[in-house]
């Protein structure tokens, strides 16, 4: 199943010049073009713009800094706690609890910005 751009840009919560500059910066986003080159993205897609969007606005990465992580989460686990708890693909929940988590904090800052 495929995603066009106008729908992952709603499920990320970005806009689609953000997720057009992701892809150029990010070669594990590689959005399928179909016969009319629209870009149409798989779950595995979607799901790693969510980690990348994580990455770069909640957890404060830059771009190289989110660039380095990604690559470290592809190599084999080094210690026993990776290796006890290896990174998995975000699940539908996971994804959701993002999603909450985000617009928790546009509340927060929205509040902190009224006083």
């Amino acid at each position: 199943m495929y995603f066009r751009i106008g729908e992952v840009s709603h499920l990320v919560g970005v806009d689609t010049h953000v997720l057009r500059y992701w892809e150029s910066e990010f070669s594990l986003i590689k959005p399928f073009r179909g016969k009319s080159k629209q870009r149409l993205y798989r779950r595995q897609d979607v799901e790693n713009l969510l980690r990348i969007k994580g990455l770069l606005h909640d957890e404060g990465y830059t771009i190289s800094g989110a660039k380095k992580y990604l690559k470290n989460l592809n190599r084999e686990p080094q210690s026993e706690q990776e290796k006890t708890f290896p990174t998995t693909p975000l699940s539908k929940d996971d994804t959701i609890l993002l999603q909450i988590k985000h617009e928790l904090r546009e509340i927060l800052t929205r509040l902190s910005g009224a006083n």
